[in-house]
């Protein structure tokens, strides 16, 4: 049984209220079942937009909001609803909607920086993931701190970009974001070791990309290792011929 299947089950079942003495109890008539019913909505409308069905979303979520309309879950999730249609202003005013009814939670804030990242509003999208990083008990701050270090990145702060970097990597040693990135400074800084251990730990983690095939090559190229820096030679120009990177490789030989 799926996710969504199981989810829509459980909130058939609810909603069919149970048989006590004297006849069916509606489960909407008590606050507890109200909230049960809530977030078996949420939990519904998310299990679509996991799925890719931003329409389908709409409607579980739309009776969220009926039973509670002061839930910040099921705003944070029309928002990202929201973002994946395309339609930044709505975006952003259930965003906000959902950082102003939880406090401040450090999810919803980073993945409203995450929003304002892809909108290009770099400084806004510094401001949310600074405030998501003070939370020093979210699962997830590792990702906040690299987030942060692409945003810097964009803002041209290079030295507070790596710092984030490496907060995150303390945080979490198999960031594959930061590990790149820490290679990509580091080689740019002359420091070849350090490049190249964190090329390493990035190619452990995750699949080359255009960044860190090229990476990979010029490291190759410091450490006189030609079979390495032709193999990934081929493979750049094989996976990603029409790349800046591909460009800037042919342009260095």
């Amino acid at each position: 049984m799926t996710l969504r299947a199981a989810l829509y089950l459980s909130l058939v079942f609810l909603l069919a209220g149970c048989v006590r003495e004297g006849g069916p109890v509606d489960p909407l008539s008590t606050s507890e079942g109200r909230n049960a019913a809530r977030d078996a909505y949420v939990q519904l409308g998310i299990g679509h937009l996991q799925q890719g069905s931003t329409e389908k979303a709409k409607e579980p979520l739309r009776k969220a909001l009926e039973l509670d309309s002061s839930n910040a879950e099921t705003y944070a999730a029309l928002a990202v609803v929201y973002q994946y249609e395309m339609e930044p202003k709505l975006a952003d005013e259930h965003y906000r909607k959902a950082i102003s009814l939880s406090k401040g939670d450090a999810r919803v804030l980073n993945n409203y920086g995450g929003f304002l990242f892809e909108q290009k509003r770099y400084p806004e999208a510094y401001a949310q993931y600074m405030k998501a990083s003070e939370d020093t008990l979210y699962s997830e701050r590792s990702r906040v701190f690299e987030n942060l270090g692409l945003t810097a990145l964009q803002l041209g702060k290079r030295a507070e970009a790596k710092q984030f970097f490496e907060k995150a990597l303390r945080l979490n040693s198999q960031r594959s974001i930061s590990l790149l990135q820490m290679g990509l400074l580091s080689f740019d800084d002359k420091n070849y070791v350090a490049a190249r251990s964190y090329y390493a730990g990035y190619s452990q983690q995750a699949r080359q990309n255009p960044q860190s095939l090229l990476l990979g090559i010029r490291l190759a190229k410091v450490f006189e290792d030609r079979d390495q820096a032709a193999s990934l030679g081929l493979q750049l120009k094989r996976l990603y011929p029409g790349t800046p990177e591909y460009q800037q490789y042919l342009s260095e030989q």
